[in-house]
């Protein structure tokens, strides 16, 4: 029984990665050492964020729980993550939706990875079952999208021919999704909501934002002709 829910978990956790990468097609343009490389640059990323906490807020690392203000600088760091994506889209060649895809597909891969695979693999593996392990696998499926989101808007935001008011509404919506997490631990406390009906609510809330993502792009591919 364990073994099958380790299983179940390992199956609900990557299948959709993998099934993202195969039915993209980022297969055919062989882009897995791309996706490789972006993962590279991601962990570089968070080893930055965590200089730069451990560095000018090391009183705030391990209060981050109990203090708003350590949580705003926690979260406030997370802006480094929009630089890497930038980093990662800029060395990636090719057209507009094989970039986005590339970013964020391995992005978001090297973070489950990093984040999920030794939880499930202690905690999954466990004699008890717990729903823990599979809502933080439904989780990890809403932060796909949500990177590939995120992919989206910062290379819509990187474009000289967007429109400049949008360009700026793009911004401010990168920085302001930063404290996502901030916001919704905010919500879920004050609505006690509970874990699975705080899924929901991240699940709606990052599908608008990824409606919003296709449709600028969509947009803008239709203006210009980037495909």
């Amino acid at each position: 029984m364990t073994l099958y829910h380790f299983g179940n978990c390992v199956a609900l956790l990557y299948v959709p990665y993998y099934l993202a990468y195969k039915q993209s097609g980022l297969s055919e343009y062989g882009a897995f050492w791309k996706c490789v490389q972006a993962g590279m640059i991601y962990m570089f990323t968070q080893l930055i964020k965590m200089l730069i906490l451990a560095t000018f807020f090391p009183d705030n690392v391990g209060e981050a729980g109990g203090s708003f203000i350590g949580e705003v600088l926690k979260y406030t760091v997370d802006i480094a993550d929009l630089a890497g994506l930038y980093f990662v889209l800029n060395g990636i060649p090719g057209k507009g939706h094989s970039k986005v895809l590339t970013a964020g597909i391995g992005w978001a891969t090297a973070e489950v990875i990093l984040s999920r695979a030794l939880l499930l693999w202690i905690g999954a593996r466990g004699a008890e079952f717990d729903w823990i392990y599979i809502q933080k696998c439904i989780e990890s499926n809403i932060l796909l999208i949500q990177h590939i989101a995120t992919a989206t808007l910062v290379w819509l935001w990187s474009r000289h021919n967007l429109n400049k008011n949008l360009k700026l509404f793009i911004a401010v919506l990168l920085v302001s999704f930063c404290y996502k997490p901030l916001l919704f631990d905010f919500l879920l406390y004050v609505l006690h909501l509970g874990v699975w009906l705080g899924l929901v609510v991240k699940g709606v809330f990052t599908l608008v934002y990824g409606l919003f993502a296709l449709t600028v792009y969509a947009s803008l591919a239709d203006l210009i002709g980037v495909y």
